[in-house]
């Protein structure tokens, strides 16, 4: 009967620390003056036909109505490839598996992600529909830098 105890205070005590201290919106690292807004597509290594539309409307998007904001660094734009081991601990952070859609708003250091997913993958396609309404998000968000 002691085994059985031992084990079962083992296997919570296990899934009790397990993601102990990990903080997925913690701010420590970050510069508290940054106000920016970070635009990350992830991927796997095989994409299919939409998976690489979103990151094409995406990057027309971010160059046709952002190209300013870019090039001032308000804005950043990453492509991210969850299977590449350098990548794994920014898709945890993201809960990013392959095919996803963030914005991190980044205000005064503290961090809001944003899950663009289903609007991308909805989307995805019609670069017109697709580029207006990210802009639209996009806009949103920066009003309140």
């Amino acid at each position: 009967m002691k085994t059985i105890n031992f084990f079962a205070v083992l296997a919570i005590s296990f899934m009790l620390t397990s993601c102990y201290g990990q903080d997925k919106n913690n701010p420590s690292s970050l510069d508290r003056s940054v106000s920016k807004i970070e635009v990350l597509d992830f991927h796997s290594t095989h994409r299919c036909m939409t998976c690489n539309a979103i990151e094409a409307n995406t990057k027309y998007t971010l160059e046709t109505y952002f190209a300013k904001e870019l090039k001032e660094n308000k804005i950043t734009f990453q492509v991210i490839n969850v299977d590449e081991k350098e990548n794994e601990k920014i898709a945890e952070k993201f809960e990013a598996a392959g095919t996803s859609l963030f914005l991190n708003v980044i205000k005064n250091g503290e961090e809001t992600q944003i899950n663009l997913t289903d609007f991308a993958f909805m989307n995805g396609n019609d670069r017109e529909a697709f580029s207006q309404e990210l802009k639209t998000k996009i806009d949103k968000e920066f009003k309140t830098l």
